[in-house]
């Protein structure tokens, strides 16, 4: 998902419409607009590192369906433009 934040933030997309697509795709628990806003500023402050350090915490929600339809819907995007 920090992937998907730093690519949408490099393409100038607002923090609020990163939470926007991010919540259409992986649903409405998957992040907060806070940790959102978190990741962009840890972006725009120069740092390319998507991983952040090792912590215990949440597992993550990543499957493979859920990248197909994140591989679908950038596909859908990038080919309507």
């Amino acid at each position: 998902m920090r992937s998907v934040i730093r690519f949408l933030n490099a393409k100038n997309i607002k923090p609020v419409e990163i939470l926007r697509q991010l919540v259409e795709i992986y649903g409405e628990t998957a992040i907060t607009d806070g940790m959102v806003r978190k990741w962009v500023r840890h972006f725009n402050d120069g740092c390319t590192n998507v991983h952040g350090k090792a912590q215990s915490g949440r597992p993550s929600v990543v499957n493979e369906g859920l990248v197909a339809k994140v591989n679908e819907k950038f596909v859908k995007t990038v080919g309507s433009q």
